[in-house]
Order: structure tokens, then C-alpha cells, then sequence
């Protein structure tokens, strides 16, 4: 098990996080991370149309029932994925990313993953049915959910969904901490009776992003509740659920999709994620000169706020990326800002983000900078 701060690749809580085990399906995490990267180069879009071959229907047991000569969109497939985990759903888009071929889709998964410094993975197939040659850690599966993490938070929807509709059906998510945990943005379920029961969580609170892998555990009440202490250990202790806080953790995100998702523009420059170490200290957020606030606006979405952070951050390359949940006139609502700035920080990232006609705005961050927001900033 492991727990790591995403932001600057701290290692929060390890134990036997280098233990080889079977992922069972949260290998479609990597599977996602190559299908993230082809939307971002623009080799294929949400609309793009993956055909079904009867190997693909043929997978067993999760599945959403697809018929060989059926087509699914790239976006159903996505969310067949992240939801219900479908096997025949992963092993399509699988073998749409390898050219036809689902070998060839793992040989890239290896490829990648060997990329990211995943030194004990080894992929065999795009879904984690069982195979014996399909292996993995859970510090390089940390390394993985990092790297969706930093660099698509474009596609964090997928994960926030916690049902949609599928050809008159609604299809629900299986991943309770999602629905349960105050802050979880997502992530991956996975059990085979060889693996065991499998969970990678990422979470959020106050700008801290946290990324939890627990493996192997007995059954899910025993997975749910290590990864719960984990998480609230790595944010400083339990955070009781106010009424607000369900409100917001209820519907994180809207239940379908049907719009093309922003792009963030500088991910070509990807987040370096080899290594996860302890980092320098400098203690430069909490510096008594770092109390200033580029505020970027308010957003009806959590992602479009967290999308609006992370790409203004990648632009500047300074202070925290932090969203937090407000509720305006009536409304439910996602304030973006980057924290943790001096006075000539913020002004200067300011100026920037304006040149490039984006909204933000300089508050110090002692000062009631919600109520001198518009409702409809960002939106």
C-alpha cells in the first residue's frame, strides 16, 4: 500500500509497496492513460467510433453486453471503464489503440509504463483479466495514477461520473469511495480471486491531491476502510461530512458527458512523475510573504474548475492549484485559484493569464474574496 502527495511526488505512507501482485483491473488505468494521450494528440476523439470484434465480445464476466460488428463511442467506452470496469469495453478501445491488435496495445502499455520508471509492471492485456505475466506494484501504480493525474486533468470527468446511460440503460458506478469519501476524485476498482481486492483513490482537499493504491486486500470492506484511514492520515486527520460536504461529494460531477472536454494546451510539457521522493523543503506556500491569491473564477464543475487551476499553473509554474467548493445565490459552485503567491506573484501571473484572455483576479488571502466574486465568473 502506498500513499503519495501527486503534486510533488512525496511518499506520505508505504508498506510493501514494492510486494509484485496482480492488478486485475486496474490495468485499465493504463489503458486509459494511452487512450488520454491519443485524445490529446488528437489521433482519435470522444465521437470516434471503435468497432467490436468477437474477441471483444467474448470477455468475460464485467461486461456491457457489445456484439461483435457493434460499434461504441470512445467516450461510452471511457465510461464503461471508470464506472462498471467492462471488460469488453477495455479490450475493444484496447485493441482500437493497438491497430487492431490487443498484444500490440500491451506491448505499448509496457512501453509506457516502462517510460513512467513502472521497473516491476509487466502488461499482458488491455482489461487485467488474469495472466500469470501480468504484473505490478503498488508504487508503480502510483507512478501511473500520478500521471493521469497531472497531465490530463482535462479527462478527470471520467472518473468523477458516478452514472450514465447506455443505450436506455444506467450504467452505475461500482467505486464507493467515490460516493463516500469527502474529496475523492476517483480512480479504479479491481478483484480477481488471484488479486484480490484492488483500489487506487485520488483525493482532494484544499489543494492538497492525494493518490492511495491499496492491494490484495481480503474483501472490499477491508480495502475501503485502509485506503479511508490512509487518505485521512496523509490530510491530517478525519474531516467529519457537513450537509454541504455530501451535497458536494453526491453529484461530483454531472452524470453524462456530451460535450468535447477542454484541452489544456501545455501538456505537452508532461509532468516529470519517474520518481516519487521527498522533496525539498523550502516551506515557500506558507511563507508570511506567500499570502496572496490569483483567483481564476467560479465554474458549475468541479473538473472545469480543476482543468482552469492546473492549466494556469502549468503556465506559470508557481503557487498551488487549489479549487474549492462555494455556494452562491442558491447555486453550487467551484472557485479556481492558485494559492500560495507573494504580492508580486499573484500580480504577475495576473497579467499574464490576462494577456491571454483569461479571467483572474489578485486577493490576499486573509480577505473574504468569495463574496467580490460574480456567480457567473467562469461559467
Amino acid at each position: 500500500m502506498i500513499v503519495v502527495d501527486a503534486r510533488s511526488g512525496q511518499i506520505l505512507t508505504a508498506n510493501d509497496a514494492n510486494t509484485p501482485r496482480y492488478p486485475a483491473s486496474l490495468t485499465k488505468l493504463m489503458t486509459l492513460d494511452l487512450a488520454f494521450e491519443a485524445l490529446d494528440a488528437r489521433r482519435m476523439t470522444l465521437d470516434t467510433r471503435i468497432p467490436i470484434s468477437e474477441h471483444a465480445a467474448s470477455v468475460e464476466p464485467v461486461k456491457l453486453g457489445l456484439r461483435p460488428g457493434d460499434t461504441i463511442s470512445v467516450r461510452s467506452a471511457i465510461l464503461a471503464m471508470t464506472t462498471m470496469s467492462a471488460n469488453d469495453a477495455a479490450t475493444a478501445l484496447g485493441e482500437y489503440l493497438g491497430g487492431g491488435s490487443e498484444a500490440r496495445c500491451a506491448q505499448m502499455m509496457n512501453l509506457r509504463a516502462h517510460a513512467l520508471g513502472m521497473a516491476q509492471t509487466e502488461f499482458a492485456n488491455a482489461s487485467g483479466l488474469p495472466n500469470p505475466y501480468q504484473v505490478t506494484t503498488a508504487r508503480d501504480l502510483a507512478l501511473l495514477a500520478r500521471d493521469i493525474v497531472l497531465n490530463y486533468p482535462q479527462f478527470q470527468t471520467f472518473f468523477e461520473v458516478t452514472s450514465f446511460d447506455f443505450r436506455g440503460r444506467k450504467i452505475f458506478s461500482n467505486n464507493e469511495m467515490l460516493k463516500n469519501y469527502y474529496g475523492a476524485t476517483g480512480m479504479k476498482t479491481g478483484y480477481t480471486d488471484l488479486a484480490r481486492h484492488n483500489l487506487v483513490t485520488s483525493a482532494d482537499r484544499n489543494g492538497k491531491l492525494l493518490i492511495g493504491v491499496v492491494l490484495h486486500e481480503p474483501n472490499w470492506g477491508a480495502a475501503y476502510g485502509q485506503m479511508t484511514a490512509m487518505l485521512d492520515d496523509g490530510f491530517g486527520g478525519h474531516v467529519p461530512m457537513t450537509r454541504t460536504m455530501v451535497a458536494a461529494a453526491s453529484n461530483p460531477a454531472p452524470a453524462h458527458i456530451t460535450v468535447s472536454l477542454p484541452r489544456v494546451e501545455t501538456v505537452a510539457s508532461r509532468a516529470p512523475v519517474h520518481a516519487l521522493e521527498l522533496p525539498d523543503s523550502t516551506g515557500e506556500a506558507t511563507s508570511p510573504t506567500r499570502r496572496w491569491v490569483a483567483q481564476l473564477g467560479l465554474y458549475y464543475y468541479k473538473t472545469d474548475a480543476r482543468v482552469a487551476a492546473m492549466k494556469a499553473l502549468h503556465m506559470r509554474g508557481r503557487g498551488i492549484a487549489q479549487i474549492e467548493y462555494v455556494r452562491r445565490h442558491g447555486k453550487d459552485l467551484w472557485l479556481a485559484q492558485l494559492t500560495g503567491l507573494s504580492y508580486e506573484g499573484a500580480h504577475d501571473t495576473c497579467r499574464v493569464l490576462n494577456v491571454h484572455s483569461h479571467q483572474c483576479d489578485v486577493r490576499p488571502l486573509a480577505s473574504d474574496h468569495l463574496a467580490m466574486l460574480n456567480e457567473a465568473d467562469g461559467t
